[in-house]
């Protein structure tokens, strides 16, 4: 079996794909996990990076390593459960956490109506977010995947998929709330609600030319200390294609919060090659804030499968900020304060950030 079949079988199963529903009394249950370091260089003030910080200048593995499982049961010929946990590093600490624990009602070939705990579906791999197998890089690129914290939330959804004569197209529209969810911000946890979540996106799988995805996202948020009862908007367009030879993946994302924080406008672009059991791959990401600066970076990566199930990589990130932005770089609330006062000026970050890890499924 090819790596490229194997990959596919494996992000299908993974995602609770309605062509992998369950008969009555049958189950399924699939593991992940992602072994990896990754270390910051060229910041010589013990400046961090990431979402939650945990990147900086000693070699780490809580911001690349994590480990999850997921168990499907079909309670009926039409009606299964699904349930994933996974447990990776929250700050200093490591956590296990229901990301799924949903119901889905096979309506008929073309329906599925999913209610419960779910996947947010912003972004082009959201549905694989923790499964690093399913993707060419340990770390997705920052500039996009770091502007929506939260990765599930409760409420319902339903997807609709197409045959095609090229291929096959798939509606999902989904609405819920997260509250009390977990926020990093100037190196700090706080409290975040997302209420009124609703979305709608849409992708066309061809037999030739790859995948193209359309979401929109929008939410009303309240972060403790920051922002009440903001509206938040999640555009995102995406492509995708792999033919087992050449890969490449691209994405555009644009994050609005009303009245409250900065346009973010970012974008990816990677092409790769596949040599044998290898592949080489380059990214180009960048991410600009109105009146905020921006950040871009270049990733170089070589990737090697061990065996179909199993993957070594390895990556080398440059990023540098410019017009004062901070981009992924995590300052202190004392900064932003000291800052805001004008007691010391705002400044550009760079580094150089090197990841090795294994991907792994099962």
């Amino acid at each position: 079996m090819s790596a490229v079949r194997v990959l596919g079988l494996a992000a299908a199963c993974l995602a609770a794909s309605p062509a992998f529903a369950l008969e009555q009394g049958e189950y399924r249950f699939n593991g992940f996990g992602t072994v990896g370091i990754t270390h910051l260089g060229g910041e010589d003030d013990g400046r961090a990076y990431g979402i939650q910080g945990q990147t900086n200048d000693s070699w780490r593995g809580d911001q690349l390593s994590k480990f999850g499982g997921q168990f499907q049961y079909g309670l009926t010929d039409k009606l299964g459960l699904t349930a994933q946990v996974i447990a990776k590093a929250e700050q200093d600490n490591w956590k296990a956490n229901l990301e799924w624990l949903y119901l889905s009602y096979q309506v008929d070939d073309r329906l599925v109506v999913r209610a419960g705990r779910l996947r947010n579906p912003v972004y082009m791999y959201s549905e694989t977010l923790d499964v690093g197998f399913t993707y060419p890089w340990l770390r997705l690129p920052d500039e996009v995947y770091h502007q929506v914290q939260i990765t599930n939330y409760e409420g319902a959804d339903f997807v609709y998929t197409l045959p095609l004569s090229f291929g096959s197209l798939s509606l999902q529209a989904n609405g819920g709330q997260a509250v009390n969810r977990n926020f990093f911000v100037y190196d700090q946890l706080r409290d975040m609600d997302y209420k009124k979540v609703a979305g709608a996106n849409a992708s066309v799988a061809t037999n030739s030319f790859g995948t193209f995805r359309v979401g929109y996202s929008e939410s009303s948020l309240s972060l403790d200390g920051f922002i009440e009862d903001r509206k938040g908007k999640f555009t995102s367009l995406g492509y995708q294609f792999d033919n087992g030879t050449w890969v490449t993946a691209n994405e555009a994302t644009r994050l609005v919060v009303e009245g409250a924080t900065s346009t973010k406008d970012a974008f990816y672009l990677m092409g790769g090659r596949r040599f044998g059991d290898f592949l080489a791959h380059v990214t180009y990401a960048q991410m600009d804030e109105s009146n905020a600066g921006g950040q871009s970076s270049w990733t170089y990566g070589l990737n090697y499968s061990l065996t179909p199930t199993v993957t070594l990589k390895g990556e080398y990130k440059r990023v540098d900020t410019y017009d004062q932005g901070k981009g992924v770089f995590v300052k202190s609330f004392d900064e932003l304060v000291s800052e805001a006062f004008g007691v010391t000026t705002p400044r550009t970050f760079d580094g150089d950030i090197v990841s090795v890890g294994v991907d792994f499924v099962f």
